[in-house]
């Protein structure tokens, strides 16, 4: 998988907190709580991160987990309609997530935590099934790896030393 490093700091990031959990470690003094925050960042252009920040309390947990998620910024391929290029798989643990392309006028039609990373993503239109375990981190983190895995029709015709043209039948 290709992850491309892209500069954080010259890119306007929205972000979305997708869960917040209380998690809590068992110790000889008794129970310490700690917070569990999943952050998902994106420009609405192509960029998406997803990182994951614990603390003893929830806006540390979040500013983690925000900086963990702009470290891990991946770009994402569109078309011409704000979709992606072509329907992809994407696994994370139990979590399965089917993305396809849509055509205009569709919208984002995805649950919750594959939602979050398609709308900062930019993707303005596209279907989505979440197959198997709908815990919410391993959604997104599989719906981040579809995304990361998906080709341009430049990057096929390189491949395999075709023209765009005979890639996309045209």
């Amino acid at each position: 998988m290709k992850r491309t490093i892209v500069d954080a700091s010259q890119l306007e990031l929205d972000d979305n907190v997708v869960s917040i959990k209380r998690v809590t470690k068992v110790v000889k003094g008794g129970r310490t709580m700690r917070f569990a925050a999943l952050v998902v960042v994106g420009d609405h252009n192509g960029h998406v991160g997803v990182g994951l920040g614990k603390s003893a309390e929830i806006p540390e947990a979040i500013r983690k987990g925000k900086e963990d998620a702009m470290k891990k910024l991946i770009t994402v391929s569109m078309n011409d309609a704000h979709s992606i290029t072509h329907d992809i798989i994407g696994k994370s643990t139990g979590a399965t997530v089917l993305l396809k392309t849509a055509p205009e006028g569709t919208g984002i039609i995805a649950g919750g935590p594959a939602r979050a990373v398609c709308d900062l993503a930019g993707i303005k239109n596209i279907r989505t099934k979440s197959l198997g375990s709908s815990n919410k981190q391993n959604v997104v983190l599989a719906t981040i790896k579809a995304l990361e895995s998906l080709k341009s029709p430049e990057e096929v015709a390189k491949l395999r030393g075709k023209s765009v043209s005979e890639i996309l039948g045209e």
